[in-house]
């Protein structure tokens, strides 16, 4: 059982969320709370799978690399269980999200800026997809904001 999200806790998390790099003492100190109060939280919100991870959020442009989105649709009775499994094997797909509305997933790969090998990648990638009904491909070109709460 997930316990009470406290303000605390959506606190400490806002100003994770900004910088995953703080220290207990500095979340501590920015909450006028004691660090072993912000260790405790910090483990009843991993433990409870509130926090899933701390990451980076890379500039791809700066690394050589395009960031794409596809939308896809697939008829219906495909098993997106089954899908998201293979998916999750392919090191191209960063991220893989369930989706309501106009797609019923929504990936992000990341991949070279050479057209032809991206042109490559994304056809491995939907080659894992059976049952494709709609795609949209999105070409990120900046990320303007990036909030997860």
């Amino acid at each position: 059982m997930v316990d009470k999200i406290t303000p605390i806790d959506l606190r400490i998390l806002k100003l994770l969320s900004k910088n995953a790099r703080l220290t207990y003492k500095e979340l501590a100190e920015m909450l006028g709370t004691t660090r072993q109060r912000i260790s405790r939280r910090m483990n009843r919100l991993e433990q409870n799978g509130v926090v899933l991870r701390y990451t980076v959020i890379p500039n791809y442009d700066l690394l050589g690399y395009i960031h794409v989105i596809l939308g896809v649709t697939v008829k219906p009775g495909i098993d997106l269980d089954e899908v998201i499994k293979e998916l999750e094997k392919d090191e191209n797909v960063k991220i893989i999200q369930r989706a309501l509305g106009s797609h019923n997933l929504v990936l992000h790969i990341i991949g070279p800026k050479d057209m032809k090998e991206l042109e490559k990648i994304i056809s491995g990638v939907t080659k894992k997809i059976p049952g494709i009904d709609n795609l949209d491909i999105t070409f990120i070109t900046e990320t303007v904001k990036f909030e997860s709460l």
